[in-house]
């Protein structure tokens, strides 16, 4: 039998993860529920979906799937999360998972209770470029690392309603892009960092718009910024004793280069396999599941705890 993943939310990202799991052998996706049941159908009409529906609590209740993924706004996560685990139907949700701590720990702390697999959808993690980045870190090739610097941004749509700049709804830059920088960082360095300061730029709306940090490890400061407000250079800079380790849009990367510290490259890995590059987290999260574990090994819970204390860092000084 296939394992049945069922879908929560019926925009462009529910579509890659519908994509990329038509591309797994001896998987699924059995239905897609949304607050619109015309914007279900019309999505499961264009993706060959089998079932839609309009409320979030029917689908669970009528096709019992094996695992629901919620690619639904941020700002309903928490909601989303906890309804299926009220079900007990196992959870991979999008990032960021939870907006702060006391959401985070009831929802983590309901799934433990209830025996029930969670899981932050952080695909970046498992891209091929990614892991050959970390395992040059882990190898020492550019030996201890002295600074690191990442940046990611974009212009985001300023009109009404938008979820960008909308504080129910989940938005601003720590939220949608700062869950990368804090994330990737912290799979190179660690999470053992010492200190952490933040600034920010808010809008009228209370979201913030652009933010920087700096994580302070014992010999090396990591600089951090996360822009919706203008299209920064996107990539993720590594520099040791002895080389340096370039991962260009490291979010989505597809490459990764390694430099000696005459700073001429000696090693360039490109992924040219990759089509979808949700197909890993997918596949996890079912293996997972299909094992009886309540929490992945790549993206354990302690990853969304640490990246949601950081975005708490972020509001404290709104």
């Amino acid at each position: 039998m296939s394992f049945r993943y069922a879908i929560m939310g019926a925009g462009d990202i529910s579509r890659k993860f519908r994509d990329a799991a038509s591309r797994i052998e001896g998987c699924e996706v059995c239905a897609v529920s949304s607050k619109s049941a015309e914007r279900a159908r019309a999505f499961a009409e264009k993706e060959g979906v089998p079932a839609s529906y309009g409320s979030y609590e029917e689908m669970l209740e009528k096709e019992r799937p094996d695992c629901v993924y919620i690619g639904a706004d941020t700002g309903s996560h928490f909601a989303l999360t906890m309804l299926c685990l009220e079900h007990k139907v196992p959870v991979l949700c999008e990032k960021a998972m939870f907006t702060n701590l006391k959401d985070m720990r009831t929802a983590f702390g309901f799934a433990e209770k209830q025996g029930v697999f969670t899981m932050e959808a952080m695909w970046s993690y498992y891209l091929p470029a990614i892991r050959q980045a970390k395992k040059w870190v882990d190898d020492g090739r550019i030996g201890k690392i002295r600074f690191t610097d990442i940046l990611l941004g974009f212009k985001a749509p300023t009109h009404p309603g938008n979820r960008y700049f909308n504080r129910e709804l989940g938005g601003g830059t720590a939220f949608d892009l700062s869950v990368y920088t804090f994330d990737l960082t912290t799979l190179m360095l660690g999470h053992d960092f010492t200190d952490c300061h933040v600034s920010a730029l808010w809008h009228e709306s209370g979201v913030d718009t652009v933010n920087h940090a700096t994580l302070t490890y014992d010999g090396c400061i990591a600089s951090l910024t996360s822009s919706i407000l203008n299209p920064l250079e996107e990539r993720l800079i590594m520099y040791g004793e002895a080389g340096k380790i370039i991962v260009p849009h490291s979010h989505y990367a597809n490459e990764a280069f390694l430099y000696d510290q005459d700073g001429k490259i000696t090693e360039h890995f490109t992924d040219h396999k990759t089509e979808n590059g949700f197909v890993y987290e997918v596949k996890d999260a079912m293996e997972c599941v299909m094992n009886g574990k309540t929490e992945s090994d790549t993206v354990p819970h302690s990853v969304t705890e640490a990246s949601t204390e950081f975005y708490e860092r972020i509001y404290e000084g709104r």
